[in-house]
């Protein structure tokens, strides 16, 4: 899939009036240049959330949520990324490119989804039609209401039930075959993979069909649970089965719950607790840990209380861990031998499940608890191997006030860190700091203004001297100006998205933040003084470059000749 030009981005932000677009969503109040409201993405009392029409973005001071538009569609309607576009897009009556279409306008894909949704239907009036398939769910207490919501259904017994209904012909055989429902046996016949199960239908994050589950009514008719191969429309290390009946289900979601079968979702769901999903089969991915807390704060993983319960929680802490941003939290609910969420939600009832999880094991506690559930930490011995096991996994948490307390929680158990507790901040943050020098703060000036106003960078006539100039800040200045002369469309909100995924991002976020001191018709003449100056200092950087290689080694003709042009450039006359 080709990547949409970062023209046609900068276009359709600068064509969405964003006040209009989240204020159709969030109440919004003006104040001054600015709109603000109660932040959308986390509980508070007073509004700390700001919008910004001239900078085309948004930022919670509160929780730190900010971006584009685009950002902003994904994070509070839930979208990807190609889908937020698409919608902006219609809003505003552009198109996207037709190279960088998603895969959906693929004549094949769309086939395939096609094909998918017509197997989800017929399985739908096949429960309808099948009472023992009917009697399996009211007995297991799922009412009419969860099975549609869930497009629950049944795969008939036989081998041919699914083919004969979608119908035989080689195109549509082939089809049904490439999304994963038929199998093929030694012999090369054909047959319907989902046979005699009741079929739980797995969605997109659009709410398309792209697999299903099937179960078995009894339980010795074969593997209780079968599900469909991968596909190029299903990865099941990077779906999650329920996920878009949770979004569908809340308008905010507070928290997710992870549980391992498709009916620990449903029983759930049925008991009111709509904010469970599941891994399909296998352990909790990266990919999985990803999708989990872009669509929530909190994430709770409920496992068996076993070893092979206590391995899967340790294989998803793995996965958790480098993802532990400030402001989430994971938890683990380890449940007694015998149980699943399934019975449990129905001996215990809703209060009792959330009994359960306001007790269960923040990641901390399982971190430092399960790393040394083998070590003697009264001896020195015992404490060196816990450190030599932690400190791997926590270099991979992000920088933040979690990262800082369990690095300390480390120290308090080991002794080993503390000389490191007062870690120097990083390359980013250091070169945005606040200096006390006049050089650093007319660098951090210099950023600050083109954040406020990117089209300053405009004004500016190539080439950029300044860039040779060796001071903090400088090689991040010299892109920002070659970034907008690339895209002169682009706004402070695009300037952000660039650095969406760089360590300046936080340091950027808050001086574009920043109310600046000035009038705002005079940055234009501040940003090319501030400019000017820095050209200033690299023409004396080079000229004591040259002094001091006249003095240690002399100067040959093309040295002194740069050196009188570089002087005589020093003392001419400012316009």
């Amino acid at each position: 899939m080709a990547r949409i030009p970062d023209a046609f981005i900068d276009d359709l932000l600068a064509r969405t009036d964003i006040v209009e677009l989240i204020g159709s969503r969030v109440p919004l109040k003006r104040q001054g240049r600015e709109y603000s409201a109660r932040c959308p993405f986390h509980d508070e009392r007073s509004p700390s959330f700001t919008v910004s029409p001239t900078k085309q973005f948004y930022h919670c001071f509160g929780c730190g949520a900010h971006g584009t538009a685009i950002s902003f569609l994904m994070n509070y309607d839930r979208l990807e990324f190609l889908d937020a576009v698409d919608e902006l897009a219609k809003r505003v009556g552009m198109e996207i490119p037709r190279d960088t279409q998603q895969r959906n306008v693929n004549p094949d894909s769309i086939d395939q989804y096609a094909a998918l949704e017509a197997a989800n239907a017929f399985f739908q009036r096949q429960l309808a039609a099948t009472p023992k398939a009917l009697a399996y769910f009211e007995r297991r207490g799922v009412s009419a209401e969860i099975r549609a919501q869930f497009g629950l259904g049944y795969a008939p017994d036989g081998f041919s039930a699914l083919r004969d209904a979608l119908g035989t012909d080689e195109r549509r055989m082939k089809l049904l075959e490439r999304v994963g429902l038929f199998s093929k046996n030694d012999k090369g016949h054909v047959y319907d993979k989902f046979r005699d199960r009741v079929m739980f239908p797995i969605h997109d994050r659009r709410g398309r069909t792209i697999a299903f589950g099937g179960r078995v009514l009894q339980k010795d008719d074969g593997p209780k649970y079968l599900n469909s191969p991968e596909t190029a429309l299903f990865h099941k290390g990077r779906e999650l089965y329920g996920l878009w009946q949770v979004r569908q289900a809340n308008s905010k979601i507070e928290r997710l719950i992870v549980v391992e079968g498709y009916m620990d979702v449903i029983a759930l769901f049925q008991h009111g607790i709509a904010q469970a999903v599941a891994t399909l089969g296998t352990a909790t991915t990266p990919d999985h840990a990803e999708l989990l807390f872009r669509n929530a704060p909190d994430v709770y993983f409920c496992f068996d209380g076993d070893a092979a319960g206590r391995r899967a929680a340790g294989k998803a802490m793995e996965s958790v861990l480098p993802r532990m941003k400030d402001g989430r939290q994971a938890f683990f609910l380890f449940l007694p031998d015998g149980e699943d969420p399934d019975t449990l939600v129905r001996s215990e009832g809703r209060e009792g499940f959330n009994a359960r999880l306001r007790d269960a094991t923040p990641l901390s506690t399982f971190f430092f608890d399960e790393l040394a559930k083998d070590v003697n930490l009264g001896t020195l011995d015992g404490k060196a191997r816990l450190a030599e096991r932690a400190k791997p996994l926590l270099a991979q948490i992000p920088d933040g006030a979690f990262g800082d307390l369990m690095r300390q929680r480390l120290t308090e158990l080991t002794g080993v860190g503390a000389r490191d507790n007062a870690t120097p901040p990083s390359p980013a943050r250091a070169r945005l700091q606040p200096q006390q020098t006049q050089k650093r703060s007319l660098v951090r000036g210099a950023i600050a203004l083109l954040l406020q106003r990117p089209a300053l960078a405009l004004d500016l006539a190539p080439p950029d001297g300044f860039s040779a100039l060796r001071q903090p800040g400088i090689p991040l200045l010299a892109e920002l100006v070659s970034l907008v002369r690339a895209r002169p469309e682009i706004t402070t909100g695009g300037v952000l998205e660039h650095f969406a995924d760089r360590e300046e991002l936080a340091a950027l976020q808050k001086l574009a933040s920043q109310d600046m001191p000035g009038e705002e018709a005079k940055w234009q003449e501040e940003f090319l003084d501030a400019m000017a100056q820095l050209e200033r200092q690299t023409v004396q950087q080079r000229i004591d470059e040259l002094q001091a290689k006249q003095r240690e080694v002399g100067l040959d003709d093309d040295d002194k000749a740069e050196l009188r042009a570089l002087l005589l450039e020093k003392v001419r006359p400012r316009q």
